[in-house]
């Protein structure tokens, strides 16, 4: 008996669509205060616990912050990681989504894995600005920044 050839699930992805961190599409997402508006759809910027409050203090502006155990996680426009490579250190997660793929080497200690908002802007948008977070996330790591017109993904 033949069978037809199966399609695999998982194609592989060019590398223009790759990134240094993983990027997390999987719900639950990140609760953004409904008092602001997310028109521009949302995703978030996980950086080292440690550097948190540094790049707190450094930005002009900053929208809705979320921290857990081993992350503060920054609200940016959906799409902000187009054409840019974050930091290794960073993790990027489209749409905001929070739980752990189930891929991952290690799971998060209890209590981990639902980051708190510790940050919210009275009024006005929810999103810290990508670029300024992304050329201090870069100087914080001592990451060169990198960055393509072209790029896709």
């Amino acid at each position: 008996m033949h069978r037809p050839p199966r399609r695999d699930p998982h194609p592989p992805r060019s590398a223009a669509t790759l990134h240094p961190a993983p990027v997390r599409q999987d719900h639950p997402r990140l609760p953004i205060p409904p008092h602001l508006a997310t028109s521009l759809g949302h995703d978030a910027v996980g950086t080292p616990l440690e550097h948190g409050p540094s790049i707190l203090n450094a930005l002009p502006r900053v929208g809705c912050v979320f921290a857990d155990d081993r992350h503060w996680w920054w609200i940016v426009p959906a799409g902000s990681h187009i054409g840019i490579t974050w930091p290794p250190s960073t993790t990027y997660a489209v749409g905001a989504g929070m739980r752990d793929p189930s891929w991952t080497a290690t799971r998060p200690k209890p209590g981990t894995d639902h980051p708190r908002l510790i940050h919210s802007p009275m009024d006005g948008s929810p999103y810290t600005p990508p670029i300024p977070l992304y050329f201090l996330t870069c100087r914080l790591t001592g990451s060169s920044p990198s960055w393509s017109l072209g790029a896709t993904g």
